[in-house]
C-alpha cells in the first residue's frame, strides 16, 4: 500500500499555485495539433475542486459568446504549463454549481479582501500609537529649531 503512496508522490506537482472555489484563475494547458505544440489559456472561474493527491481535479467556468463553457482540468497534470490566480473570490460554498443558473451579474463574485484571504489580520506597527505620536511630536520639534536657526 506504501508503494502506491511513493508512486503518487514523485507523480505530483508542487509549483502550482493554492487557489479554491470562487478564485478566477488562468489555465495554460498545453495542446498537440500534429507536431506542433502550442499553449491555449482557459480564463474562468473555479466552480469545484474534487478528489486528492494524484487525482484531484477542478473545473473552471467561463462565458464565451453568451454561452456557459465548463472544462475539468487534472490538477497535477503535466500538460498544464502554469496557473495564474487572476482574483481571488470570496464564497461560502465548496462547489458553486449554482452559478450554472445564473447569468451576467446574477454569477458575480465579491473578491475577497486581504483579512479574508489569509485568515489573520495584517501585520499591526510594533510601536503602540502612544509612543509613535511621541515620536511625530518630537520630529516637528526637530524640524522648527532647525527651521529658526537659519
Amino acid at each position: 500500500m506504501n508503494v502506491i503512496l511513493e508512486l503518487e508522490k514523485s507523480m505530483m506537482r508542487s509549483d502550482l499555485p493554492d487557489f479554491r472555489a470562487g478564485d478566477s484563475i488562468a489555465v495554460h494547458y498545453k495542446i498537440k495539433e500534429g507536431d506542433r505544440e502550442r499553449i491555449q489559456v482557459f480564463e474562468g472561474v473555479v466552480i469545484a475542486k474534487k478528489g486528492g493527491g494524484v487525482r484531484e481535479t477542478f473545473i473552471v467556468r467561463k462565458v464565451s459568446y453568451g454561452v456557459g463553457v465548463e472544462r475539468i482540468f487534472p490538477l497535477h497534470s503535466p500538460l498544464i504549463d502554469k496557473i495564474e490566480i487572476k482574483k481571488k473570490g470570496k464564497v461560502r460554498k465548496a462547489k458553486l454549481y449554482y452559478l450554472r443558473g445564473r447569468s451576467k451579474k446574477a454569477s458575480r463574485i465579491k473578491e475577497r479582501s486581504r483579512y479574508d484571504q489569509a485568515g489573520t489580520a495584517p501585520n499591526v506597527s510594533p510601536t503602540p500609537p502612544v509612543e509613535a505620536e511621541m515620536q511625530a511630536a518630537e520630529s516637528a520639534a526637530s524640524a522648527e529649531d532647525n527651521s529658526t536657526a537659519q
